[in-house]
């Protein structure tokens, strides 16, 4: 087993478990952490998924070894490689759940992959990141989707095409990440982002970020169209009233009792 889970309350903690290797990837840490993103399931209440690494670094992209193993693959092997990373990826892109990454040491090639598809990142000042696949004449491919729609086109121009390495701050800069602090301070930051999550409607946060996608994706009329349903939706739902007859009644709502 190449993944940690560990379940406090409606929080999830998940975490890369190859410190040896700098959790780089494998093909059975890719398998794990596919099955592991299609089993989540809001109904057992979890609501925050926090994604970290184990040991001195979060993610070093992929496992030497088991790029050794790739330069000898067929193209057929290669493909059914790359689609079952590309699978990975997507099915964390989609969870339905938030999910907080908590970056420290680097972040490498798939492991800013990882970064991309979290809807929110808390990043060590001292973390650095990198595309460096064009150093060993490969291309950030698999994960292009997913970096390209966290951050646009602009800094892959650069990132892509140079694989050099960028700092924490930079990171920010371009939308990659959503803080930086200091690594004392980066568990308490993340609990930040938690109680933050913690305080929304539950069904109110995954519809929030299923809207995203459908938004950015349709024409001015079709979006009209997506975001009056989805408000007239959430207005109607038994979590959108009680929302609303708390703020009324100056009181928490149902979801943040006992908190």
């Amino acid at each position: 087993m190449f993944l940690l889970t560990e379940r406090r309350g409606p929080v999830e903690y998940l975490t890369l478990n190859r410190p040896e290797v700098r959790n780089a990837f494998n093909g059975e840490m890719v398998r794990e952490l596919r099955a592991w993103a299609e089993s989540v399931d809001p109904g057992t209440g979890v609501r925050v998924v926090v994604l970290s690494g184990a040991g001195p670094v979060f993610c070093a992209g992929g496992d030497l070894e088991w790029m050794r193993k790739a330069a000898t693959f067929s193209r057929e092997e290669n493909l059914a490689d790359a689609a079952a990373m590309a699978a990975m990826f997507s099915a964390l892109d989609r969870l339905t759940v938030p999910l907080v990454g908590r970056v420290h040491g680097a972040a490498m090639g798939g492991g800013v992959g990882l970064a991309a598809v979290c809807d929110m990142v808390v990043a060590a000042e001292e973390a650095q990141f990198a595309l460096s696949e064009v150093r060993l004449g490969l291309v950030p491919s698999v994960i292009a989707p997913f970096v390209l729609a966290k951050i646009g086109r602009s800094a892959p121009r650069e990132l892509f095409l140079t694989g050099a390495r960028f700092t924490a701050r930079r990171a920010l800069e371009i939308g990659l990440v959503h803080e930086v602090v200091p690594t004392s301070s980066l568990d308490e930051a993340v609990g930040r982002r938690i109680d933050a999550l913690l305080a929304a409607g539950p069904e109110a946060v995954s519809a929030a970020k299923a809207l995203i996608e459908r938004v950015v994706n349709a024409g001015p009329g079709e979006a009209a169209a997506i975001t009056t349903a989805a408000i007239a939706d959430r207005r109607a739902s038994p979590e959108g009233q009680e929302g609303i007859r708390a703020f009324l009644e100056k009181r928490k709502p149902a979801w943040e009792e006992g908190r």
